[in-house]
């Protein structure tokens, strides 16, 4: 599976496409029914537009761990002055 394509705006469609038959294919292949696997994606399709509903903009969310510190002065040789 390839974790990045580069596609034109105007060709995303058809990429989608391309991997959901993809994916589809490998779970077929595997022994689970189509008819199942269309169901649970909808399913997935569903919750991520209650996701979306309730946060419309996960990228603006800033999480404490990825919030950058200052460095403190509070190491041995920061009391001394300059040499």
């Amino acid at each position: 599976m390839v974790d990045h394509i580069e596609t034109a705006p105007f060709t995303w469609q058809a990429d989608l496409a391309t991997r959901i038959a993809d994916l589809v294919d490998q779970y077929v292949v595997l022994g689970v029914k189509q008819q199942d696997l269309f169901q649970e994606i909808m399913k997935e399709v569903g919750r991520l537009r209650d996701e979306l509903e309730h946060d419309p903009d996960p990228a603006d969310d800033v999480s404490t761990s990825d919030v950058i510190d200052e460095p403190s002065n509070d190491w041995p040789a920061a009391d001394r002055g300059s040499p």
